[in-house]
């Protein structure tokens, strides 16, 4: 730590609270609003700072843009709209990380199912309508128009503390877009189509997908950007000893 980092005072706590709560998974942006290249470098910069467990650094980030983000855009749907007509090669895209765990149970599978309908309702998307929850799935694989899209991988070597680590970078990430003025959508949805995915980017096969991520500036118009997720009370979760 550099003495500057020592004697840094945050005057503006106002402005870095605000780049917190203003952070939510954005599902719609403007696709023909660029993002520079040094604004890009600029937030990567920033995310490079957090923290990591003895210093490992353990992330590796791949950007996809214009023509080659299109590209993957279009073999993954396809892969998803072939999965859809054929269920049987859905078992070609399953996800092999563990992202997610084995067996749900509560309160976080009342979590995400909560999430999952009160997205889809707020979109005017009834139970059942495979059409359009579809549609909406395949939304992820086209970074929701952003015309940035990030892919995250770490060496297979690394353990888990490592995805303690990773997480910090990539909230370090999406606060430091915030700053900028632009929105991110973490997505894990990736992870279901890494065999496409890590080829395509150039990944060696040492490497694991963590998750994609969407960045551009958000569609202000799109009524899926008022969409909120709601929080658990400080309360219930912690515990003063």
């Amino acid at each position: 730590m550099t003495i500057s980092q020592v004697k840094t005072v945050v005057q503006d706590s106002v402005t870095v609270v605000s780049a917190i709560e203003s952070r939510f998974s954005c599902r719609a942006f403007l696709r023909d609003v660029p993002v520079a290249r040094q604004q890009i470098d600029e937030i990567l910069r920033i995310a490079s700072c957090a923290a990591s467990s003895t210093n490992t650094q353990p992330w590796k980030v791949y950007v996809l843009q214009g023509d080659r983000r299109d590209a993957l855009v279009a073999k993954v749907c396809a892969a998803h709209d072939a999965a859809r007509a054929d269920p049987s090669l859905a078992a070609d895209h399953a996800e092999v990380a563990g992202y997610y765990p084995s067996k749900w149970v509560s309160p976080y599978i009342d979590r995400r199912r909560h999430n999952g309908w009160t997205l889809y309702g707020h979109l005017g998307i009834e139970k059942g309508d495979k059409d359009k929850m579809h549609a909406q799935s395949q939304r992820n694989y086209r970074f929701f128009d952003a015309p940035i899209g990030f892919m995250f991988t770490i060496d297979r070597v690394m353990g888990r503390g490592s995805l303690i680590d990773y997480g910090m970078f990539l909230q370090t990430l999406m606060l430091a877009a915030r700053a900028l003025g632009l929105h991110t959508c973490p997505q894990a949805a990736w992870n279901n189509y890494a065999r496409i995915v890590l080829p395509f980017i150039g990944a060696g096969s040492d490497e694991m997908l963590v998750c994609g991520m969407s960045l551009g500036y958000a569609d202000e118009s799109a009524g899926v950007n008022t969409y909120r997720t709601p929080r658990e009370t400080v309360g219930s979760f912690t515990r003063w000893i």
